[in-house]
């Protein structure tokens, strides 16, 4: 019972990662006309949200190895929903800013808590890769349910995005006392920062970390952006309130092919060992899926490209982390997602910031070529370790 419990905490913490990462561009045209921001001012709260977390999974991954997942794991869901809470009552785009300086850092107590308890407590410890994609499937699904929910809430049944976000700040302070119930299994002792800090210059962990700032650039760039995409599209057919209603629904779908793909993925037996393969050919879908989103002037062409985009992504993330951690002992396993996902997070940092910067002078469709590149990158990048690998 007591390990049925931690995993049902270990997929709630992803879960409330992806709450973290999507609610922003779920609630992105109703927070910018509360608060009179344009698409650069909205830009730069991702940015705030993304650049706190980065700074902050430094000192959290190793905080898992040193301190254990309990406290952390209470840390992320308190912090969270705490940080929801201020965002529904902001006022200002000071307020807001603030508010998602706090979300960075319980995404991240979260993310870490979750991503390292995955690959222990799922399929016995014995297949990272496919342990990662599994428990994911559930980040995706947050990523469904958080866009869908909000949507509902606001456009069916009439409630304003604060009192929406409040449901969610709720939910997640359930999350909250469901970790307090649960028995953690115990890090292996013998912590020690000069072994983590020695991970830096290992090669796996750093080509993982340029590949995952590749993959979370992309991520966060559709995550806060597609919403405002479709609504371009929509709005040439649509009133502005359709054209939202159904913009929120397609991002919804983003959603829907991340689950399902790492559903798909996870049913794969011994997924680590074919892991660079599987991204690999998901880059290259993925970069075909982005480019025909930039050509496409058919929101039904586009709606298929976002599902496309969303089921080539689903593998990518869980794999890198699964294929980099079975290269080390299960001790390491903070550290080097704390390294990892830290570098990664200034993909997210600065990328959709760049993507908002340039769609305020023009369209997000016409903004998408950063997105197309760091598909490429990744692609490379996967050759690469790739090449690594057969040398090991």
């Amino acid at each position: 019972m007591h390990n049925r419990i931690v995993a049902v905490v270990a997929l709630m913490a992803v879960f409330t990662l992806a709450v973290c990462f999507i609610i922003l561009g779920a609630i992105s045209s109703d927070l910018m006309a509360a608060l009179n921001l344009d698409a650069a001012q909205f830009a730069s709260l991702v940015m705030a949200l993304f650049l706190t977390s980065c700074i902050v999974q430094l000192l959290i991954g190793p905080a898992v190895d040193k301190f254990g997942y309990k406290p952390v794991a209470i840390l992320g869901f308190a912090v969270t929903s705490v940080s929801i809470f201020l965002l529904a009552s902001a006022g200002s785009f000071a307020a807001a800013f603030a508010a998602c300086v706090l979300l960075g850092v319980g995404a991240m107590s979260c993310n870490t808590v979750g991503n390292t308890l995955i690959p222990v407590v799922l399929f016995e410890g014995r297949d990272p890769a496919r342990a990662s994609n599994f428990g994911n499937a559930f980040f995706g699904m947050g990523y469904v349910l958080t866009p869908f929910l909000l949507t509902l809430f606001m456009r069916t049944i009439g409630l304003s995005y604060s009192t929406s976000l409040l449901i969610f700040a709720v939910l997640v302070l359930v999350f909250l006392i469901v970790s307090l119930t649960a028995v953690y299994p115990q890090v292996p002792s013998g912590f020690q920062l000069a072994r983590a800090v020695s991970l830096l210059g290992r090669a796996p962990v750093l080509i993982a970390a340029f590949a995952l700032f590749c993959y979370i650039a992309l991520e966060t760039s559709m995550g806060s952006w597609t919403r405002r995409l479709m609504e371009e599209l929509f709005g040439r057919d649509m009133s502005t309130e359709d054209a939202s209603f159904w913009a929120g629904m397609v991002l919804s779908l983003f959603g829907v092919a991340m689950m399902i793909g790492r559903f798909v993925s996870s049913a794969i037996k011994n997924l680590t060992a074919i892991g660079i393969r599987v991204i690999a050919g998901a880059a290259l879908v993925s970069l075909g899926a982005i480019v025909l989103l930039m050509m496409t002037d058919s929101s039904n062409v586009a709606i298929l490209a976002v599902f496309l985009v969303g089921l080539a992504f689903a593998p990518i993330f869980p794999t890198i982390v699964g294929v980099t951690f079975s290269s080390f002992d299960s001790s390491l396993y903070g550290s080097i997602f704390g390294i990892i996902f830290a570098f990664g997070l200034l993909g997210g940092t600065f990328v959709p910031k760049y993507i908002g910067n340039l769609s305020a002078a023009g369209t997000v469709q016409g903004s998408l070529t950063i997105a197309a590149v760091m598909a490429g990158l990744l692609f490379v990048i996967s050759l690469i370790m790739g090449a690594l690998r057969q040398k090991r």
